[in-house]
Formats: structure tokens, sequence, C-alpha cells
């Protein structure tokens, strides 16, 4: 099982004093996927990562990453991951070309090629300094020196942060190149909800330092609908909806947001609105930002709450 998987996280648990940052975290990324990774800041995205990569221990849980588990990871094994992190460090006083000597002395295998068209995709000349370089042209740079170590996992902690519309089309368009032969895995954090959308074929939400979200991007689009409500004294009721994800007003009107509506769920949407009940259309971006900002803290994709929520929502 765990060679199908390039990521695997059994009940992450992480606490910072009394402060829990993580709880009871599962995730599964098949080998060959990518994987957005979303949430608001302080959701835990970041501890995750640091976890899944070795750096920081779990309180309780355990994770693995290429089948070995992330706190045992050898030097050999980290050869086979690339992992950049959020403000891209580089060291300013060096040229591109000796950022490039430099990182190539520390992995076995190292693709030059790859490394000079990535650069160039950035718009960056190799003689240029390190300090010199905007900051989309440093992401670039960190890029490339991950990738041309040629890993086959790649784990990126919100890559595009701070960066201008040409560098992220050029972020974007090196990350699907990098995972086209489909043999490439990619765990992307970002808040950038149309790059993940362009990106990925997989999405995890976090909220409060749980995954409640862990599907494709397919499913979750097919899974989550959106619906307007007149108001009434009987809207009050739009918290027994089952599947309610997230409601919100808007004009003369009540907004739910909804996950694997079905007839039951329609019969609910019925009684409350009556004739006014209509079916609006919904995006990616939209089902998200209703996830991280629900009305409901106990329902979720991943919901070991309820009966109705382990029978119709549980997704690996």
């Amino acid at each position: 099982m765990l060679n199908d998987l390039a990521i695997e996280a059994r009940g992450l648990t992480r606490y910072f004093d009394s402060r829990m940052v993580v709880s009871d975290f599962d995730l599964s990324i098949p080998r060959g996927s990518v994987t957005g990774l979303l949430g608001l800041n302080g959701a835990g995205k970041t501890t995750t990562l640091r976890i899944l990569m070795g750096l920081l221990a779990p309180t309780r849980g355990e994770s693995y990453l290429l089948g070995k588990n992330s706190q045992c990871l050898t030097p050999d094994d980290r050869a086979r991951i690339g992992y950049t992190v959020e403000g891209h460090f580089l060291y300013g006083w060096m040229t591109v070309r000796q950022s490039e000597k430099f990182h190539r002395e520390t992995f076995p295998r190292w693709n030059a090629g790859m490394f000079d068209a990535t650069v160039r995709r950035f718009g960056i000349e190799p003689s240029q300094k390190i300090r010199h370089l905007s900051r989309g042209q440093k992401a670039g740079v960190s890029l490339a020196l991950t990738m041309a170590a040629e890993p086959e996992l790649l784990v990126l902690d919100d890559p595009a942060l701070g960066l201008d519309p040409v560098s992220r089309l050029a972020l974007n368009e090196t990350l699907l190149d990098f995972c086209d032969g489909g043999t490439k895995t990619i765990l992307l954090s970002s808040h950038l909800l149309d790059d993940v959308e362009r990106v990925a074929d997989r999405v995890a939400v976090m909220v409060h330092g749980r995954l409640v979200v862990n599907t494709t991007v397919d499913d979750f689009r097919s899974r989550v609908s959106s619906w307007a409500i007149e108001h009434s004294p009987a809207t009050r009721g739009v918290e027994s909806i089952p599947g309610l994800v997230h409601s919100r007003q808007l004009g003369g009107k009540t907004v739910v947001t909804l996950a694997d509506c079905d007839q039951e769920t329609e019969a609910a949407l019925t009684r409350i609105g009556g004739a006014t009940c209509e079916r609006l259309p919904i995006t990616f971006d939209e089902a998200v930002i209703a996830y991280l900002s629900r009305s409901r803290e106990s329902h979720s994709f991943l919901s070991s709450n309820s009966k109705r929520g382990q029978e119709r929502m549980a997704l690996d």
C-alpha cells in the first residue's frame, strides 16, 4: 500500500505548549499526482509540511514520504525529495551560476539542462547576482535549484507568494512540465486558488489544523453546490439542512453552500425556501472559500462525528 503512495500521514497531531496546531491529520497522496494544500493563515499547513519533511516531530501520529518514515529520512532519501520554503533563501552575493554549482555538489543526480531551462523561463541570466534579482526571479532560481536535482517528490510551501502575474505563469508552466510524464508527485501549499485549480488534480483543505477535504478536483467540484433562498422567518432553519458547509446573506436572499446534495437535502431546501429555492452556479474558488469560512465546523468530507458523514463523505 505504501508503495502506491508518495505521501501518507496517519493521525498527525502537533501541540506547541498547550496550543494544538495540527489535529488527527490523515492524508494519502498517490504517486504521480499534483495536490493543492489549501487553508487560511494559521490553519497548520506549514507545520504539517515541516512534519512531513522530518524537520519537526509530531506530538503523535506518523507520516511517510516515498514509503520512508518522515522522522527517519536518510540523505539518500532526501535526495529524492525537493522542498522549497516560503521566502526562497539564497546567498545574495553569489551569481545564479555560482548558486547552481554550490547546490549541484550536494546531489547525486543533477540535470543542468533543466536548471538552465527553468531560469530562462523566468527571464534570468546565469551571470546575474542573486541580490539583483526580483522576488519572482529569486523564486525561479529556488525552483530551478530544487528541480534540477530531479526529485521524485516536490513539496512547495507557498512558492508563488508575492509573485507578479508573469512569474506566476512561469511557475505554473514549470510545475506542469515537471509532472508531465505522470511519474512525479507534487504537494503544493498555496493561497492562490486559481493557480491550484490550473495545476492540481487533487485538493486538500485544512481548517483549524484539521483536514476537511481530500479528493480529486473534479470530485470536489461535482459534490459541492450553491443554492439561494428568499428571506423568510423559515430561513432561520438553514442550519438543519443536511450537508451544510456555509450560509451567508446576499441581498434579499440566503445563499447556502452544500456538500453531497441529495433528495433529503433538496426536500429540506424546499421546506425552508419553497418555490423561491434556486440552484446557483459555483466556481472552484467559491467552493473552497465556503469550506474555509464554513458555518458548521463538524461537517466535512471526512467527518467522523456523524453517521451521515461516515456514509456519504469519507473520501480517500
